[in-house]
């Protein structure tokens, strides 16, 4: 296990018309011995280009990448002690499982017996044993991740790099995959980086999750401070399905979460809440919730309720909604940074 730690990392690409691109720009990142650490981020937002440049896929323009305290800038993948999965997997079609798990041990030139115990040993704990004579065709998507993950581990890396190994799964499988995956690092403890672009992916899995836009990061916390106090209206606007609400008032832009609008009635008496008035258009049942869209001030606002919660919602009606002062985040309007201490 190790700590990973990017110092003003950046990676400079030339655009088509010969100017510079900054796909990573500057960043400043440590991570802890055995965290579980998620880089979060839209498409193109430099996450995978970090993730390449701390594993020795890519060089970067400036700055310094340290694992266990040593400097591995310029050292290839393998004398960095990291082992990365992809989206791909990347498995050798024509070898079996065990096989495709043991390359790594045969290219060392470990003694079978130890590469027999290896592979035992890795395809026990991610619970794929009984598969090591298939190949890889005969495979579903969620044994073909635990092999590739198997034949990582087999390594006894410092570092896992994953970069979005789940987005190949279909919905119900990736639900199930993220919970193997996060109790697989949880026995190993091995220092994780991963990457991915689904919200709930990062939610569920990271002990902190770094919020990366335009080759910069924005905030990084645990899941509970990403989401309950954002940085800044990105943040606030990229956590979260539906997202923070966002309304222009005065000088500032209010944000509140759609579980923190409720009709200002059901506050009963209390004054430590922030009146709106809400104009309903339509109500969307998902179950267990019900989210209700409309307007504040012209902006398009919604609100969301337990599918037993009776509200009424008639389309063009205008009612009175509310947010507990507590729950209300105030934003610069030009900058879309947080103004702390006059939330």
């Amino acid at each position: 296990m190790a700590t990973v730690e990017v110092r003003k990392l950046t990676k400079e690409f030339t655009g088509h018309a010969g100017e510079g691109v900054h796909a990573v720009n500057g960043i400043d990142l440590l991570i802890a011995d055995g965290e579980f650490m998620v880089l979060l981020g839209p498409s193109g937002c430099g996450k995978t280009t970090l993730l390449r440049m701390i594993g020795g896929l890519e060089d970067p323009t400036s700055g310094d990448i340290l694992i266990a305290g040593r400097n591995v800038n310029g050292l290839p993948p393998r004398a960095r002690q990291i082992a990365m999965v992809f989206q791909s997997y990347a498995l050798y079609p024509h070898l079996n499982v065990y096989n495709n798990i043991a390359f790594p041990l045969k290219a060392a030139k470990l003694p079978k017996e130890e590469q027999k115990r290896q592979v035992e040993w890795a395809a026990g704990i991610l619970g794929i044993d009984q598969l090591l004579k298939r190949k890889p065709r005969q495979l579903s998507g969620g044994q073909r991740q635990r092999v590739a993950l198997a034949r990582a581990i087999v390594r006894h890396p410092n570092v896992f790099l994953l970069d979005e190994p789940l987005s190949n799964l279909d919905a119900q499988r990736r639900a199930s995959a993220r919970d193997e995956l996060q109790q697989f690092q949880r026995r190993i403890g091995t220092t994780t980086i991963y990457v991915t672009h689904d919200q709930v992916e990062a939610m569920g899995m990271g002990d902190r999750i770094a919020v990366i836009d335009q080759g910069s990061i924005r905030q990084v916390g645990t899941p509970e401070q990403i989401y309950d106090d954002p940085e800044d209206t990105f943040v606030a606007t990229f956590l979260g399905s539906p997202p923070m609400n966002l309304v222009t008032r005065n000088s500032h832009i209010d944000g509140f979460r759609p579980e923190h609008f409720f009709p200002r009635e059901a506050a009963g008496g209390a004054d430590d809440v922030v009146p709106f008035q809400f104009t309903m258009q339509r109500e969307e049942y998902l179950g267990a919730e019900r989210l209700i869209y409309g307007e504040v001030d012209g902006v398009r606002t919604i609100a969301r309720f337990p599918s037993t919660t009776p509200i009424p919602v008639t389309p063009g009606h205008t009612a009175e909604f509310a947010v507990y002062r507590r729950d209300l985040k105030r934003f610069n309007t030009e900058t879309g940074q947080r103004l702390r201490g006059q939330d």
